[in-house]
C-alpha cells in the first residue's frame, strides 16, 4: 500500500522465536510496537523461521528483535525504508561458542521513486507560468497588440491589458469609458499585497485539504515539532484577517459610519461564519437527519468567527479619532503605531495570562498538571488519555466528546483514542492574538502610508521579535523547550513563529506587489478577493466531479496528485471567473 514497504523476516536461530517491534523516528518518547512474532528454524528441515509485515516509509523506524527466550534483547536497527520497498531482515547466529547473533537488512526489490509526480507538476506549471509570461512580453509589442486588437474585442482586450498587465498608459477609446477608469481606480486604492497573501493562504490549503497527493509533508504534523505547510496557512489566514480589520474600520469610520453601524456589522458578519462553519464541518447530505449528539461545533469558520468577533471589536472600542493621521502628540514617535492602543495589549496580555494558567494551573484527572504532550503511546504510555492536557480536558468538558474532533492528527503517530479538535476553546485565545498581531501589520500600513521603507522596516523588525520570542519559548529545540510549537494546541510559540514568517511573507508580498509592482499578485490574487466563497465551495464540493473522480490506482501519489492540484486549480480558475464579472461574495 501507499507509504508502505514489505519486509520479511527469515530467523536462522534454532532455538527461539523472534518478538520484533518498532517505533516511529516522528514519534517523541514512544513505547515499541509490536509487529509480529516470528517461529524458529526448524533444523530437521532445514528451513528458517520466516513471517512478514508491512512496515511504514514515511519516516524512519527503529526495529527491536527480542528473543522469546528471556526476551533478551538481540538486535536494534534505525533505518528509512522506501515506499514499495521489498526488503529482507535475516537473523542468525554468527558464532555458537560465543552465540553472536547478526541481523542483516537485505534490499531485495528497490524502492520507487514517489517523489517523481512532484517534479513532473511542477515542471508543468512553470511550463505554464513560461508561457504566460512571454505572452506578456509579446503583448508589448504594437504589431502584435494589433494583431490581437483585430481578433478579438478591443474594448475588452484593453481592459484586461490594463487592469492585469499593468500598462496604464494605453490610450484609445476605453479611456472614455467611465466605468473602466472607476474600477482601475479602486483596484489601485486597495493593496493588491494582501488579496495576493490571502489567496496564497487559501489555495495551498485548498490543496492540502484536497489530500496534497497523500504526500506525508502535506499533512499536519502529529504533535510538536516541524512546520509543515498545513501547519503555516490556517494562521496565515488568521493573520492577514487581522491585517483587513484594520483597515476595513479604519475606512468605514472615515467615511462617516458610527461605531454602533460598524458594530452591528461586527456581530452579524461573526454569527455567519460560525453559522457556515457549524453546516460545513456537518456534511450530512445523504446520511439522514443529522444527530445533535454528533453535531461537531469547533471549527475552522467558527474559529475565524469569533476571532473577528474579538479583535474587530477591541479594535472599534479603543480607536480614538486622529492616531492614524498622526495628529495626536507621542511621547515617542518611533512606536506612534503602538502606544495609541496600550488598553488593546493589555487586553491581550491578560487573555495570554489566562491561556497560561489554564494550560498550565488547571488540574487534569489523570493527567499531570501543565502536561502538554499527545497522551497515546507518547512519553512512554504513562498517559494514554491526556491528549492535549487542559485544552483537551476543557473542550470535552464542555463540549461533550462527541461534538469535537475525532480523528485528530496524532492518531495515526502516536495511536491516541481520545478525541481531540484543533479548533478547540483554549487554543482560540492564542488565535486571537494571532489575528492582534495581523492587526498591528494593518496599523503599519496606515500609520506609515506611502512610506515603504518605514513599513517594510517595521515589518521586519517585527519579524525578528517574534522569532526571538520563539527561540526563548523553544530553547531552539523541538521537544525540550518551555512551551514547544505545537498547532494543535495553537501554543504561544507556534502564534510567535508564525507570525515571524508571516510579517515576512507580507513584506516580501508587499514589495514585489505594491513597491516595486514587479508581479500583479496573479493568480493567487483572484481567490484571495473571493476567499469564503473559494473556502466553503471547496468544503461543500469536494466530493463532487470535476474536484474529485474515481480513481484507477488508489495507492498512486502521481494520481492523486494529478486529482488535488485539477480541482485547486479548477478554483483559481472559478475566482478568475467571478473576479472578471466582478462578482465578490462577501459576509
Amino acid at each position: 500500500r501507499m507509504d508502505q514497504a514489505l519486509l520479511l523476516v527469515r530467523n536462522e536461530l534454532p532455538a527461539q522465536g523472534l518478538r520484533l517491534a518498532a517505533v516511529s523516528g516522528a514519534c517523541y518518547q514512544c513505547l515499541y510496537e509490536f509487529l509480529v512474532f516470528v517461529p524458529p528454524s526448524n533444523r530437521s528441515l532445514r528451513k528458517p523461521g520466516t513471517a512478514a509485515v508491512m512496515v511504514d516509509t514515511q519516516h524512519p523506524l527503529t526495529l527491536l528483535l527480542n528473543g522469546s527466550v528471556g526476551d533478551r534483547e538481540l538486535c536494534k536497527i534505525q533505518y528509512h525504508f522506501g515506499e514499495f520497498g521489498n526488503y529482507s531482515l535475516v537473523v542468525k547466529t554468527l558464532s555458537t561458542s560465543t552465540k553472536t547473533v547478526s541481523c542483516d537488512l537485505v534490499i531485495n526489490e528497490g524502492p520507487i521513486n514517489s517523489y517523481l509526480p512532484i517534479l513532473f507538476a511542477f515542471l508543468v506549471y512553470m511550463g505554464i507560468l513560461a508561457i504566460l509570461i512571454v505572452g506578456r512580453l509579446f503583448m508589448k509589442i504594437d504589431p502584435v497588440r494589433n494583431w490581437v486588437y483585430k481578433k478579438l474585442n478591443p474594448r475588452e482586450t484593453d481592459r484586461l491589458i490594463n487592469s492585469e498587465l499593468g500598462s496604464p498608459n494605453t490610450t484609445d477609446s476605453v479611456s472614455s469609458d467611465p466605468t473602466p477608469r472607476l474600477w482601475s481606480t479602486a483596484s489601485r486604492q486597495r493593496l493588491r499585497s494582501l488579496d495576493t497573501f490571502r489567496g496564497l493562504s487559501l489555495i495551498i490549503m485548498v490543496f492540502v485539504n484536497y489530500g496534497g497527493g497523500k504526500y506525508w509533508f502535506f499533512k499536519h504534523e502529529s504533535w510538536n515539532g516541524k512546520l509543515h505547510f498545513p501547519s503555516a496557512l490556517f494562521s496565515r489566514f488568521v493573520f492577514i484577517m487581522g491585517t483587513s480589520i484594520s483597515l476595513s474600520l479604519s475606512s468605514m469610520l472615515r467615511w462617516g459610519s458610527s461605531k454602533r453601524k460598524v458594530l452591528g456589522k461586527i456581530l452579524w458578519r461573526s454569527f455567519l461564519l460560525i453559522l457556515l462553519g457549524i453546516i460545513v464541518v456537518n456534511p450530512n447530505y445523504c446520511l439522514g437527519p443529522l444527530s445533535w449528539d454528533n453535531l461537531r461545533i469547533p471549527g475552522v469558520l467558527q474559529r475565524l468567527g469569533f476571532t473577528y468577533l474579538v479583535v474587530a471589536a477591541l479594535e472599534l472600542l479603543f480607536t480614538r479619532a486622529g492616531t492614524e493621521s498622526g495628529t495626536l502628540e507621542m511621547p515617542c514617535p518611533a512606536l506612534q503605531d503602538i502606544l495609541p492602543y496600550w488598553p488593546q495589549w493589555i487586553f491581550i496580555l491578560m487573555l495570554e495570562v489566562i491561556w497560561l494558567c489554564l494550560t498550565f494551573l488547571l488540574p487534569v484527572p489523570g493527567c499531570p498538571r501543565g502536561y502538554l504532550g499527545p497522551g497515546g503511546i507518547g512519553d512512554f504510555g504513562n498517559y494514554p488519555n491526556c491528549t492535549g492536557g487542559a485544552a483537551g480536558y476543557i473542550d470535552r468538558l464542555l463540549l461533550g466528546e462527541k461534538r469535537i474532533y475525532q480523528h485528530p492528527s496524532s492518531s495515526v503517530i502516536y495511536q491516541t483514542t481520545m478525541p481531540y479538535d484543533p479548533e478547540g476553546i483554549l487554543g482560540t485565545i492564542n488565535t486571537i492574538f494571532m489575528a492582534f498581531l495581523g492587526l498591528q501589520a494593518g496599523k503599519i500600513i496606515l500609520f506609515y502610508k506611502d512610506q515603504h521603507k518605514q513599513i517594510m522596516s517595521r515589518f521586519f523588525i517585527w519579524s525578528i521579535v517574534m522569532g526571538v520570542i520563539s527561540a526563548i519559548l523553544t530553547k531552539c529545540s523541538k521537544e525540550e523547550g518551555f512551551i514547544p510549537i505545537n498547532k494543535n494546541l495553537w501554543s504561544i510559540s507556534y502564534v510567535t513563529t508564525m507570525s515571524c514568517f508571516a510579517f515576512i511573507l507580507l513584506l516580501l508580498i508587499y514589495y514585489l506587489v505594491d513597491v516595486k509592482r514587479l508581479w500583479s499578485g496573479a493568480p493567487f490574487f483572484y481567490p484571495g478577493m473571493n476567499s469564503i466563497l473559494v473556502y466553503i465551495g471547496h468544503e461543500v464540493f469536494e466530493n463532487y466531479f470535476p474536484f474529485k473522480w474515481k480513481m484507477q490506482d488508489s495507492q498512486s501519489h502521481a494520481e492523486h496528485l494529478t486529482q488535488n492540484l485539477t480541482a485547486t486549480t479548477l478554483w483559481v480558475i472559478i475566482s478568475y471567473l467571478l473576479y472578471k464579472r466582478r462578482i465578490f461574495w462577501k459576509i
